[in-house]
């Protein structure tokens, strides 16, 4: 799919262009192409956001330069914010990933209570939705799972969630790179991006070319479909299990006289998005899971200083 047919289904079903929304914009190529075809597809009322990580001392300097820069050629509102991600990462036990993706939803929420707007757009594609249905699927976060095009986050202290938005989810790295060349767009280059260190740079840049040569085809697009016969599927048990972990605690008896299947999806959704816990996949749900028996472990420690507790036949998350 083009980014000008993605843009253009994007307006007609999610978001109309008189709507007001979000951009959360990098200064990378993906997010770069996505703002352009917005506002060139007549969506005017866009806030650009950026945040800094300051991970890249002048390097992440000069991004936050280049986006004001961009905005105000487009006639377009910026926020631009800052977070300490790598000194966030150490305090809280937690990869810089993680703590980057946290410090992105704090900054995105505050930046939706300013301007009244809780629909966030980012500009994940295909190739970024191939990677992480492998990496989900190492993981064993939930199954064969990728990102959708329209979810909800709560950011802890905020009232309203957020509307994350993803109109680019079919379209590929190749078609991004086509439209850049075609409209003559500048971006900046993320040196991280070229080196294999943390896990998704693995996969994008090892991992999945070794498995398009082995298999002697381009295996995205069938990751892409195998993803969406299991998103139907996860639906059908999403809302099966949403309606028994909405509460801030779960009664251990109750949810043990589930069927197995269940029982860990009750427990994933509980964690993972009931108390957004980090870094829950297939171990820590198995964890928590053997509380749900009397005579099993009363605690279970997560990553950040996290821990689910049993007290009573209850659990409880701190």
């Amino acid at each position: 799919m083009t980014i000008e047919n993605a843009v253009r289904d994007f307006s007609g079903r999610i978001s109309p262009v008189r709507e007001k929304k979000l951009v959360a914009v990098s200064g990378g190529r993906d997010s770069v192409a996505l703002l352009h075809a917005l506002h060139a597809s007549g969506h005017h009322r866009l806030v650009v956001c950026h945040l800094n990580h300051c991970l890249r001392g002048r390097a992440s300097a000069g991004d936050a330069a280049f986006v004001e820069k961009l905005a105000a050629r487009l006639g377009l509102p910026v926020e631009i914010g800052s977070a300490l991600v790598k000194r966030e990462a150490a305090a809280g036990g937690v990869s810089l990933e993680t703590a980057g993706r946290q410090a992105r939803h704090r900054f995105l929420a505050e930046c939706a209570a300013r301007h009244r707007c809780r629909r966030v757009v980012l500009a994940h594609h295909a190739d970024d939705q191939a990677e992480t249905i492998l990496f989900n699927l190492f993981r064993g976060s939930a199954g064969l799972r990728g990102m959708d095009g329209q979810t909800f986050h709560l950011v802890t202290g905020h009232r309203s969630p957020l509307e994350i938005l993803r109109p680019m989810l079919q379209v590929t790295r190749q078609e991004v790179d086509r439209y850049m060349t075609l409209h003559r767009l500048r971006f900046r280059e993320d040196a991280t991006n070229a080196v294999a260190g943390a896990s998704r740079n693995k996969l994008r840049l090892e991992l999945l070319p070794a498995i398009c040569t082995a298999m002697g085809r381009d295996v995205r697009p069938l990751l892409l479909r195998a993803q969406e016969i299991a998103a139907e599927e996860d639906r059908y048990m999403e809302s099966m299990a949403r309606p028994l972990s909405d509460g801030d605690t779960l009664n251990a008896a109750a949810i043990r006289k589930l069927p197995v299947a269940l029982q860990r999806r009750v427990l994933h959704h509980w964690m993972r998005h009931r108390h957004t816990l980090p870094g829950i996949g297939f171990d820590e749900v198995e964890s928590v899971r053997a509380m749900l028996v009397p005579d099993g472990p009363r605690a279970v420690n997560l990553s950040g200083n996290h821990f689910i507790r049993r007290r009573k036949g209850v659990l409880s998350a701190e």
